[in-house]
C-alpha cells in the first residue's frame, strides 16, 4: 500500500503547484499525452468502459503479483485521467490495488471540478481496475 500512498502524495504535490484549474487541466492533458501506445487491436467492443461519455478502451494484465494496465480514450483530458490512475495503480501489488481507496480523487480536486459525466467515466475506470486487481489477487 506504501507505493499506491506515495504516487498519490506526489500527484498531490505536483497539482499545488499550479494556482488554477486551467493550468491543471493543462497538466492533465499533458499527462495524457505522455501515454504508452496502446494497441489498435486491444480498441474492441470487450475492452470498452461502460458509463464514460467518452470512449475508453481498458486492457488488464497480471504480472506476477501485480497489476498492470493499459487504457486510451478519445478524449484528451480523460486520457490525462488515465494517466493520473496510471501512475496511482500501475505495476503495483494487486491486492493493495484492490484494497486501495480513491481517496486522492478529492485530495486533487478532481470531485470538485471534474463534470458529472467525467467523474461518472473516471469512477467506472477505477472500478474496473479495482476489479482486475481483486481477481488478479485471488489467482
Amino acid at each position: 500500500m506504501d507505493e499506491i500512498r506515495q504516487a498519490e502524495a506526489e500527484l498531490v504535490g505536483e497539482f499545488q503547484l499550479f494556482d488554477n484549474w486551467i493550468d491543471r487541466y493543462q497538466y492533465i492533458i499533458d499527462l495524457g499525452r505522455q501515454l504508452p501506445p496502446f494497441p489498435e487491436a486491444a480498441r474492441t467492443e470487450a475492452n470498452k468502459i461502460k458509463g464514460c461519455q467518452s470512449q475508453v478502451w481498458l486492457v488488464t494484465r497480471r504480472v506476477g503479483d501485480r497489476l498492470e494496465f493499459d487504457a486510451i480514450s478519445d478524449s484528451a483530458i480523460v486520457s490525462g485521467l488515465i494517466a493520473i490512475l496510471r501512475r496511482v495503480y500501475h505495476g503495483r501489488p494487486a491486492r493493495d490495488v484492490a484494497a486501495s481507496q480513491p481517496d486522492f480523487i478529492r485530495a486533487l480536486g478532481l470531485d470538485q471540478h471534474l463534470s458529472p459525466t467525467r467523474s461518472n467515466g473516471l469512477h467506472a475506470m477505477i472500478r474496473e481496475i479495482r476489479t482486475a486487481a481483486a481477481a488478479a489477487a485471488a489467482a
